[in-house]
């Protein structure tokens, strides 16, 4: 998976310094939890995938070419992997609590892009919170400022 994620950020983003593998690997993590968050229902839509696509581009500050390419990339990376936890762990052991929660923000914006909410993806949450040792009151609260009215 590294040597994939080092591929990608020194063939698309000109980034040739070893030292940023992990930052590398970390934004890989968070985008493939946003294509879990959008496929947990079976169903990626245009607007979750187009929201996941801007999503990275604004917290990586990355252009539209290389977040798509990120995005590309993170989807793959969700279809080979066995689970969250090699997901997750990077993440937990990189990012503070306030960035977990921010992750954790935008993978309800992505769940909701659709106008619902599934009970895959409620499931798909509710794990999410417990391996990023996201409080229940914050989980809580960034799904309701995130509930479509």
């Amino acid at each position: 998976m590294l040597d994939a994620i080092g591929d990608f950020f020194r063939d698309r983003l000109q980034v040739s310094d070893d030292s940023h593998q992990t930052e590398e690997a970390v934004r890989l993590a968070a985008a493939a939890l946003l294509f879990e968050a959008a496929m947990s229902d079976y169903d990626l839509g245009g607007e979750e995938r187009s929201m996941i696509q801007q999503l990275v581009r604004e917290q990586f500050d990355l252009s539209d070419e290389e977040a798509n390419a990120l995005a590309t990339l993170a989807q793959e990376q969700v279809r080979e992997s066995t689970g969250l936890h090699g997901f997750t762990s990077m993440i937990n052991q990189h990012w503070s609590e306030q960035q977990r929660l921010n992750l954790v923000e935008q993978m309800w914006r992505v769940v909701y892009a659709d106008g619902r909410l599934d009970d895959h993806e409620l499931h798909l949450m509710r794990k999410i919170q417990r391996l990023l040792h996201i409080p229940q009151k914050d989980f809580v609260s960034a799904k309701l400022r995130h509930k479509p009215g």
